[in-house]
């Protein structure tokens, strides 16, 4: 019987000797199952080696797509034009703070150094100027020499400047402004209460007053958080008339700025 195999002599098994018929599979049917299933396998690794190139290069173009384009020059001007025209085109501005003052409590004595509070409001009659009114306080320790009061301490003392005037913007920033203000007023001096009674006079000091001319310069260096939110530093000069002099004074305010309302346009 003949089932499809056929003879072939093979010197590797040595069947011959024993006279027994030697059978093969079809090698070409082997040969051609071999050859098909390699191209299968080759095709599925050339699909996937196609598809991870295409995924690879896929990552890098989208992450470009994604990245915000440039802000043309001509675009970025005017949003800054837009955000400076938001921020100083408001009415009104209220601020307030704390600051430091070195003030001379009186004329033969040391100055001393006091903690001060400030606040204000500005009315803006266009972007640049406006009128502003302001308080202020300063309280401290006076520096006092020997004396035949007992006093061997340094007695409290406080002042509260009040004062109004033009406030203008010599600069208008998207992030920041600088500003310059003179102020004039009056001004309250306590030099007496914590004196044990003493007058002030007798231990150096200016002589308390309900009110003596008082006037101030200065800067506002305002730092923009927002259109309408800013933090303030304003270094300035105050001139006060307690002594029936000028005393010459100076410190800084530092505080928050809100501002509101809108400029008629």
């Amino acid at each position: 019987m003949n089932f499809g195999l056929q003879p072939f002599a093979s010197r590797r098994l040595g069947l011959k000797r024993f006279g027994l018929p030697i059978f093969r599979f079809p090698i070409v049917e082997l040969q051609k199952y071999r050859s098909a299933h390699r191209s299968t396998i080759g095709i599925k690794v050339l699909a996937a080696a196609v598809i991870a190139v295409a995924v690879l290069a896929a990552i890098p173009a989208q992450a470009q797509s994604r990245r915000p384009r440039r802000e043309s020059n001509a675009n970025r001007k005017a949003r800054i034009a837009r955000a400076i025209q938001d921020t100083y085109s408001h009415r009104w501005e209220v601020g307030g703070g704390g600051g430091f003052l070195r003030f001379r409590s009186g004329e033969a004595l040391q100055k001393n150094s006091e903690i001060a509070f400030w606040a204000n409001t500005t009315y803006f009659f266009n972007p640049r100027l406006g009128l502003t009114g302001e308080i202020r306080g300063g309280f401290g320790n006076a520096k006092v020499g020997n004396n035949t009061y007992g006093i061997n301490y340094s007695p409290q003392v406080s002042e509260y400047p009040f004062m109004a005037g033009p406030t203008y913007r010599l600069y208008r920033q998207e992030k920041y402004a600088i500003g310059v203000f003179a102020l004039g007023g009056s001004a309250i001096g306590k030099f007496d209460g914590d004196t044990k009674g003493v007058p002030g006079p007798d231990l150096g000091f200016w002589p308390s007053t309900n009110a003596r001319p008082a006037f101030s310069v200065g800067l506002n260096l305002d730092l923009n958080l927002y259109p309408n939110f800013a933090f303030r530093i304003a270094p300035s000069y105050l001139g006060t008339t307690y002594g029936e002099t000028i005393e010459n004074n100076a410190g800084f305010e530092m505080g928050l700025v809100y501002r509101f309302g809108r400029q008629k346009k």
